[in-house]
């Protein structure tokens, strides 16, 4: 994954979501699996994040992503879940016949911060002899 430029950030935010249908039913079908497949990359560019790798199943989804640091992942979620439920409904009335209450996604959702090459470890390394080094060399210039 690329670092990216924002006005006033350097980053490389990448997540990997997870989350399913309401009652894990497996409503997402073929077609269904098509039309979200296209419209997740044009929600995420219209509000300026990227839909890097997804994989729709009957019943749950992965996507991930990347996103600028004034994007919350929840934000993410929430944008992504409200918009499609809305067009599948309007394109696949049956499949809101199919879920009570007329909610297409479950309420939860898992999400992880993704690295490309940067481990947790490196970073937790890199930050622990940051200090040490900084030390070393303000004793010098005082």
């Amino acid at each position: 994954m690329a670092i990216r430029r924002a006005a006033h950030a350097v980053y490389e935010l990448n997540y990997h979501f997870v989350w399913p249908p309401k009652y894990r039913k497996g409503v997402l079908t073929k077609e269904v699996k098509k039309f979200l497949e296209d419209l997740f990359p044009k929600v995420a560019r219209a509000y300026g994040f990227e839909i890097i790798e997804q994989n729709v199943q009957p019943d749950h989804l992965h996507l991930y992503t990347s996103a600028p640091p004034r994007i919350a992942p929840a934000q993410i979620v929430d944008i992504l879940k409200s918009i499609s439920a809305r067009e599948v409904f309007k394109k696949f009335p049956k499949v809101k016949q199919q879920l009570w209450g007329g909610e297409l996604w479950s309420d939860g959702y898992f999400v992880r911060a993704v690295g490309d090459k940067v481990t947790a470890f490196i970073i937790q390394r890199y930050i622990k002899y940051q200090h040490h080094e900084h030390s070393a060399k303000q004793g010098r210039l005082f």
